[in-house]
């Protein structure tokens, strides 16, 4: 028979009922039976799944079922199968869980289209149990560990090129709690590319209602020691010690070392945790945890750490005994900081740093905008409160800043008038939270008018010193201020357009025309020119009114940057409906950010371009010199963001270097 394309792993132990559900979706896949072979392993089961399988797998040619003594973890009836799987791909189904219908065929489609070894398919919470969501906010189809958040989630449960696994070796340890995540992470570390699948729920992960998942029974400290030792060792393995590492290595220290101590540790004996467990834990410290790992953990994290430095274990026990009472203490300002006022707060017996306690960067700004209004000579008055949690409004600085995103425009801070506000928690603590800030546009600039471009409005909230600067919110959408003509330089009118991104943030306009996307345009493709390198091409429909003759004629496409550099291609229609096509070069302008947007005619001015996942980027040549524009995501809260950019190559070259060595060394 050919060769399957995925085959799908089910380890099974007293699995039911959930197991009839979770193998018929895998049986029930949009991909076909003929592209599947599912191995489902049952490990010593009592409770009737062996003969469950044994009956599924008589109504389907493509389920195998092998039948084995209880090994007491997932991990030896994943490698049995794994051992004779034969897909290009394999994924790991858990017994309890089940697959969305068209879930593997879109997982492999994105494998197969970017040439990625590993992906990881939409995960979906069933009744509560936690399920990873940062990685699933959008779709990528191509990234890696080191710019998403696909490391934070170490479970099995993603499609794997078999020939990754295969070339690496790689095999469960036979460990009943934490067997996935160093099978996981040597995957990550040797995968060549990272696919998401973010736009379809995937996969549906579920407790078992008798409660018996190896997950939740095996849950002492002792479960797990000896898993994450080998996360550590497998990072250090394929990562030489850097910021690299650090990066990886901090996912561990924070969920496989810190947090099991919290809540775990003191169900052990004492005699254990003194004797086998702390003498393990403090070996770690020692040989993975580096100073810039500690810097950017929570306070009680960087305490519980130094401690275990110091060696200083009645410490340690106590602060873990103690933590709950610990958390709610206060805090002390001192030197334009704040610490945490923990008992070992400066005691010089013991020794932890102040660093250790400083909990600045992480105390949140409270802040609304009240009002938002013009005053004559072309300047926007913004009104509201802000402080510092737990930063009594004691000596306030507090500034409005204006940074331009699309342009080389410097930074802008206008000093704000302080006032006594009332109706906040605790008012006689924030007694001057109020703010009022006079943008005057003609000098905010150090005397010159503000630059052309978006602008993005913060507050740096100062308080006793204490600085911490926060996006502005927008006022509520009746106290929005209107457009505004503002005469910035003789005999040129310019338009200031207050706008609220899509993240609900008030930004500024300066000379240019805001995108809407509540025009009767609509993008639907969007992608780079096949053969004419550099050459952006953007396809959609007009309807309604926008599909008049008159509309046809006033579209175009345009990219623009806050200098007033501009470049258009007016679009082309087929004969019949309102679709249309437009392309434009993006080659020859010079390194920096564009909008992309539709410039049209009526009461719809400039239609919004939406960015679109999976575009990738263009490489051209200009004068023997290599350079690039790509989409930026995220960079505009209102239409699309291209950069163009020259490429260094002799940094280009050595990337590719380090990315041919590593994969022969592997």
């Amino acid at each position: 028979m050919p060769q399957p394309k995925v085959t799908v792993i089910v380890p099974a132990y007293n699995a039911m009922p959930e197991l009839t559900e979770c193998i018929t979706s895998a049986m029930e896949q949009t991909i076909g039976l003929d592209q599947l072979e599912i191995i489902a392993v049952n490990d010593g089961s009592t409770d009737g799944t062996g003969e469950e399988l044994d009956r599924l797998a008589a109504m389907c040619p493509s389920l195998r079922v092998i039948h084995q003594e209880n090994s007491g973890t997932a991990a030896v009836p994943r490698n049995v199968a794994l051992d004779i799987a034969s897909g290009e791909y394999v994924f790991f189904l858990d017994s309890d869980d089940y697959l969305g219908p068209d879930a593997l065929r879109r997982m492999v489609a994105m494998a197969d289209e970017n040439k990625t070894d590993i992906v990881l398919g939409k995960m979906v919470s069933v009744g509560g149990r936690a399920v990873p969501t940062a990685v699933f906010r959008n779709t990528q189809p191509r990234t890696d560990i080191f710019s998403s958040a696909a490391y934070r989630t170490l479970g099995c449960w993603k499609l794997f090129r078999r020939s990754l696994l295969e070339r690496l070796n790689l095999r469960f340890p036979p460990f009943r709690n934490t067997e996935d995540k160093p099978f996981t992470a040597a995957a990550y570390l040797n995968a060549d590319g990272v696919s998401v699948v973010a736009d379809y729920d995937c996969y549906y992960q579920r407790d078992r209602a008798n409660g018996n998942n190896l997950t939740l029974t095996a849950q002492n400290l002792s479960h797990r020691m000896k898993g994450t030792r080998l996360c550590f060792e497998t990072v250090a393995r394929y990562l030489k010690p850097g910021p690299r590492r650090d990066q990886i290595m901090r996912r561990h220290v924070e969920w496989e070392l810190c947090g099991p101590l919290w809540w775990l540790l003191l169900r052990e004996s004492e005699e254990d945790i003194r004797e086998r467990i702390y003498p393990e834990i403090r070996d770690w410290v020692e040989n993975w945890v580096t100073d810039p790992i500690i810097e950017k953990l929570v306070a009680r994290d960087r305490v519980l750490l130094h401690l275990l430095r110091a060696d200083r274990f009645d410490d340690v026990i106590t602060v873990i005994r103690n933590a709950e009472q610990d958390a709610e203490r206060g805090h002390v300002v001192d030197g334009g900081r704040v610490y945490w006022d923990h008992p070992l707060f400066r005691d010089t017996a013991v020794g932890v740093p102040d660093s250790a306690f400083d909990v600045t960067g992480r105390l949140p700004v409270h802040h609304r905008v009240e009002s938002a209004d013009w005053l004559k000579g072309g300047v926007l008055r913004l009104t509201g409160h802000a402080y510092i949690e737990n930063v009594a409004s004691l000596d306030p600085a507090t500034e409005l800043v204006l940074r331009c995103y699309d342009a080389g425009h410097p930074e802008v801070r206008v000093p704000a008038r302080v006032h006594a506000v009332a109706g906040l928690p605790d008012d006689e603590r924030y007694a001057n939270a109020g703010f009022v800030a006079d943008v005057p546009l003609l000098t905010a600039a150090a005397g010159a008018p503000l630059g052309r471009g978006r602008w993005n409005l913060f507050l740096d909230v100062r308080a006793q010193g204490v600085s911490r600067t926060v996006r502005l919110k927008s006022p509520e959408a009746e106290r929005m201020p209107s457009q505004e003509i503002v005469t910035l330089s003789p005999g040129r009118p310019t338009t200031i357009t207050p706008y609220v991104t899509k993240w609900g943030n008030l930004s500024l306009d300066v000379g240019q025309e805001v995108p809407r996307d509540d025009t009767p345009c609509q993008v639907t493709e969007m992608s780079w020119h096949r053969s004419r390198k550099g050459t952006l091409v953007v396809a959609g429909t007009l309807t309604g009114d926008g599909s008049q003759e008159q509309e046809r004629g006033a579209l175009r496409l345009r990219v623009e940057n806050g200098r007033g550099a501009r470049r258009e291609a007016r679009a082309s229609f087929g004969r019949t409906g309102g679709g249309f096509t437009a392309e434009l070069p993006v080659k020859g302008l010079s390194p920096g950010r564009y909008a992309v947007t539709l410039p049209m005619s009526g009461p719809f001015p400039v239609a919004a371009v939406p960015y679109f996942t999976g575009m990738g980027r263009t490489l051209w040549f200009h004068h023997a010199r290599p350079y690039t524009a790509r989409p930026v995501k995220e960079a505009s809260g209102t239409t699309l963001v291209v950069e163009v950019r020259a490429v260094d190559v002799p940094k280009a070259a050595r990337r590719k270097l380090r990315e041919v060595v590593r994969r022969v060394r592997g």
